[in-house]
């Protein structure tokens, strides 16, 4: 059997369009990552754990200081949160 390959789009087109993952990601590899503007005046430690809040096609939408926070933001935004591990 031949393996299938989905592009972003398909994957995004799996579930409902307002569905986002919420997940665990390390404030090192936040900060290393290019696409991260610096805000004057917020300091993140590079060893504690944020949450990113993420589309169906995996594209990161936002990061909150815990997960609590990433739900209900995702749910203010009229998204349907789950969490993913």
């Amino acid at each position: 059997m031949t393996p299938m390959r989905m592009t972003k789009e398909d994957f995004a087109g799996l579930g409902a369009p307002d569905l986002v993952y919420v997940r665990e990601i390390s404030a090192a590899d936040l900060l290393a990552d290019a696409r991260v503007n610096v805000v004057d005046d917020v300091t993140i430690d590079p060893q504690s754990t944020l949450y990113a809040v993420h589309g169906a096609d995996g594209e990161r939408l936002a990061v909150m200081m815990d997960r609590e926070t990433a739900f209900a933001a995702a749910v203010a935004h009229e998204l349907e949160p789950v969490s993913v591990h």
